[in-house]
């Protein structure tokens, strides 16, 4: 029975995940909030790893998604000999920005994974990174801007600018995706560009995160049961499933609508969970 209902736990935290890591409203936050209510039976050194490695399921979704987009590699591009006429450039190039923007992030969070986990993963910071990120989203919003609307057109400044972001995105409840898609706006970038430009960042990052918590755990003597192995596949299978639809409501929304709805969402957002941390400090005193 406590295996069943942790699977069914496992699905919530999947559509969670699926809907959270691409919207920029702060999957962490939206953790906090489940896990008010949703108790796994599972060790917490296994559900310290499952929170990150269930992003797998997310990842795939955009591979799948943008697979044209992303593979770098052709039969014959038509202008090029020997192996580079197996090359398309154009992708080539977007990935070498993409490794730029990554590379800040990538540095910092191996160095700080565990200080992070230690000092910020609480519930105040989270709300506080809610509601900051969400006033900035509004304001944002406000600022007139001629955009680079095509990924093709992205500079390695920009690239960079949105690397820089990206790193502040270590700090829980500040949504990585909500931080990317703040510093595409700021250097120049559309809605929509900067969006699909913080799909393609989370495949390095995100990948390399889920990593890292996996030989942790592993390294550190976690050994996985059946129940944990079933949480962790049902959960990355429904975030994939979710991700899809998620990405796809977001890139149709931008392309009528602002990210001024999703900053006073997590105003809000932020609001309730420093009122639930609040109350839970006052019963405990």
């Amino acid at each position: 029975m406590e295996l069943f209902l942790d699977l069914l736990r496992s699905v919530v935290y999947g559509v969670i995940e699926g809907i959270t890591e691409w919207l920029p409203i702060s999957s962490t936050g939206h953790m906090i909030l489940a896990e008010q209510v949703l108790k796994f039976s599972l060790s917490a050194e296994f559900m310290e790893m499952f929170r990150v490695v269930i992003q797998l399921g997310a990842i795939l979704a955009v591979v799948v998604l943008y697979f044209k987009k992303l593979w770098p590699f052709c039969g014959d591009n038509g202008r090029d000999s020997g192996l580079a006429k197996h090359i398309r450039w154009p992708v080539m190039r977007l990935w070498g920005k993409i490794i730029v923007a990554c590379l800040p992030a990538a540095v910092l969070g191996l160095l700080l994974d565990d200080w992070m986990d230690a000092h910020l993963y609480n519930s105040v910071v989270v709300a506080i990174m809610l509601i900051v990120y969400g006033i900035a989203f509004i304001l944002i919003e406000r600022r007139p801007r001629v955009p680079t609307t095509k990924l093709s057109r992205i500079t390695y400044k920009q690239a960079v600018i949105v690397g820089a972001w990206q790193v502040l995105a270590l700090i829980p409840g500040t949504s990585r995706s909500g931080a990317t898609i703040i510093g595409g706006l700021l250097c120049g970038m559309s809605r929509a560009c900067a969006s699909q430009f913080t799909f393609f960042l989370a495949i390095p990052v995100m990948a390399g995160a889920s990593g890292l918590k996996l030989v942790k755990f592993l390294v550190g003597g976690g050994v996985f049961t059946v129940a944990e192995v079933g949480a962790l596949l049902v959960g990355c299978i429904v975030a994939f499933v979710v991700s899809i639809m998620a990405i796809r409501f977001l890139m149709d929304y931008v392309k009528k609508h602002t990210f001024t709805i999703f900053g006073w969402y997590r105003i809000a957002l932020g609001i309730l969970v420093l009122g639930i941390w609040a109350l839970q400090s006052f019963v405990l005193a």
